[in-house]
């Protein structure tokens, strides 16, 4: 203990010196919004390039339970075209374009409106209330804000915010985020975490009319960030409100928060097109 207090003694002015250029910072950031977006860019860079030197770590030691993951997902995804086209051998003729590419460059797929970029987890929190996911990809690899970010199995988030080289993820895992969803009888509600078990989601609202069973699955809608028919879970329990005797449905996530690995990055090629027509609904019914 004495030692401590006499290095605070020594050191007590460049202490004092750091702790105001923190505060500085801080308040700079909060009050000024093109200065606090640079600070957030800058941090957000620091950040992904400690996560992903950390991340190389443990990647090298979770290569066999990735390479069982993607082995996985190929056979699904050859059992989806197979299914679509009729046969493996019309891929070529398809609206489905594979960029195959080395294992360490960015694996690119177009399908129709969107364009899907592969990237790697970097970082991933569950625990908090507002979680976030760090990736390994940014501008320079045609990841922008407000993108749709799914797994192999259902979905994952929205980017928020981007560097050139990484992007933090807004997490479904985040009682900020919700996703608009719909059942197979086209029943539309919104899709939200409650914040404590991250393998459990919760839809609200629904009419107890509606017939709901377990197992049943919850896809995203075309409202949505994410494209259409996109799984997001299954229902694994309903339970009646008293007060407005409607529905809430938990579902068990389609995608394994607690072990993700890699995600795709969705880019609709016709998102900005859409807010520009919207946007200008909106001006025209205000006059």
């Amino acid at each position: 203990m004495r030692n401590f207090i006499l290095f605070i003694r020594r050191f007590f002015n460049l202490i004092l010196f750091i702790a105001l250029e923190v505060l500085c910072i801080v308040l700079i950031a909060r009050t000024h919004m093109m200065q606090g977006v640079d600070i957030m860019s800058s941090a957000n860079a620091l950040t992904g390039s400690a996560y992903q030197k950390q991340q190389d770590v443990v990647y090298y030691f979770r290569l066999k339970s990735m390479n069982d993951s993607l082995v996985n997902e190929n056979a699904r995804l050859h059992n989806l075209l197979a299914r679509a086209s009729g046969s493996l051998d019309t891929l070529k003729d398809s609206s489905v374009r594979l960029a195959v590419l080395p294992t360490d460059t960015l694996h690119v797929v177009t399908y129709n409106d969107y364009t899907y970029r592969q990237a790697r987890v970097i970082n991933n929190s569950v625990a908090s209330g507002n979680n976030y996911i760090t990736i390994n990809r940014g501008t320079k690899h045609g990841i922008g804000k407000g993108m749709a970010v799914v797994s192999g199995t259902g979905v994952v988030g929205k980017v928020e915010y981007v560097t050139s080289d990484f992007a933090s993820v807004l997490s479904v895992l985040n009682v900020k985020q919700k996703v608009s969803a719909k059942l197979k009888d086209g029943t539309y509600s919104a899709v939200s975490w409650e914040g404590e078990n991250p393998d459990l989601l919760i839809m609200e609202n629904i009419p107890q009319q509606i017939k709901v069973k377990k197992n049943d699955s919850v896809y995203t809608t075309s409202y949505s960030f994410f494209p259409s028919d996109v799984l997001i879970g299954t229902v694994t329990q309903t339970k009646r409100a008293s007060k407005n005797n409607m529905q809430t449905l938990y579902i068990k996530s389609a995608s394994n928060f607690r072990n993700l690995q890699y995600v795709y990055v969705i880019e609709n090629k016709l998102a900005a097109q859409r807010q520009r027509l919207e946007d200008s609904t909106k001006m025209t019914n205000k006059k």
